[in-house]
């Protein structure tokens, strides 16, 4: 390697410190394994005065959640014009926005679900759409606040007028897809395979079936028909390049077959901080195109750059 310094950014003080902690630390074992120079630098409120004296000659994101994946740590970075990796301020903004993301995706004629946004105190004791339906925060990752009303259920989820509710004001509430769990990744302009996940104990992929050893099953390739395979790598790639991802990113569908093979896909969001220890989805399917865990952070590495 060059002997580049790597500044691996994890933890931070989101929702998903946990998750980023344990990204943080695969990436940057691996980094050292092929020959970088990593610094660890659990993020702080004075993340830039730390980056300011590191002077590193990239930095390695592997922030998940608010502060982390909305574009706010890469202003940080670009004003320090520290080459950083990912997507940059822009995308990485307007894809953690699920109202935002899903509007340009569908202006391009990416597939979406029926959605309103709304404040969670308006939504009170009548259904705002018809169920099932899907309720989740505006602003977050790895499925935190998402809830699914049943159709049998008979009137919203109480926890949204709650005094414990830590996950903003704003909801989407959003028509639920029956079906199964598909993912693709992006790896610069090249569009990976395809993975169907299995969620264990749980009848979506939660936070427990992402990170709880054996919450859930990896199927990749995806056993799907070839040209529901071909749509959902093509759709992926379009959202990456219409939202403006830089890097790697992964979108996840919802794709429902129980009437036709044809059937329905959906596209749900894209993740421009993906999770990253060797087993998580992404590593997977680079894997699968010729990438071990080390050739992948590698790459990422030396596609690291500003303005973004």
């Amino acid at each position: 390697m060059s002997g580049k310094h790597v500044a691996v950014l994890m933890g931070g003080f989101s929702s998903e410190r946990p998750v980023s902690l344990s990204s943080g630390e695969a990436c940057a074992d691996a980094l050292e394994g092929v020959g970088y120079r990593v610094t660890r630098v659990d993020v702080d409120r004075d993340v830039a005065t730390v980056l300011r004296e590191l002077r590193p000659d990239v930095a390695f994101n592997a922030l998940h959640g608010p502060y982390g994946e909305d574009g706010a740590i890469q202003g940080i970075l670009e004003y320090l014009q520290i080459p950083y990796t990912h997507s940059g301020v822009l995308a990485s903004a307007v894809a953690m926005d699920k109202q935002q993301a899903k509007r340009i995706a569908s202006a391009i004629g990416v597939p979406v679900a029926e959605e309103r946004i709304m404040n969670r105190f308006d939504i009170g004791h009548e259904h705002p759409m018809d169920t099932p339906y899907v309720v989740k925060p505006v602003n977050e990752g790895s499925s935190f606040g998402v809830i699914i009303v049943d159709e049998d259920q008979s009137h919203p989820p109480q926890i949204l007028t709650s005094s414990d509710w830590p996950y903003g004001d704003r909801v989407m509430v959003e028509r639920f897809v029956h079906g199964r769990e598909l993912t693709c990744a992006v790896m610069g302009d090249q569009v990976l395979d395809v993975t169907e996940i299995f969620p264990v104990g749980s009848s979506f992929y939660d936070y427990e079936s992402k990170y709880v050893t054996g919450g859930s099953k990896h199927e990749f390739p995806a056993k799907i028909l070839p040209n529901i395979y071909q749509k959902i790598q093509k759709l992926s790639l379009m959202a990456h390049e219409a939202i403006g991802c830089r890097g790697v990113s992964r979108s996840d569908f919802r794709y429902d077959d129980r009437f036709s093979p044809d059937g329905e896909v959906v596209w749900l969001e894209v993740n421009t901080q993906p999770g990253m220890t060797p087993t998580s989805l992404v590593p997977e399917l680079a894997q699968l195109a010729g990438y071990d865990f080390g050739a992948l952070v590698s790459w990422m590495v030396e596609d690291a750059s500003c303005l973004r």
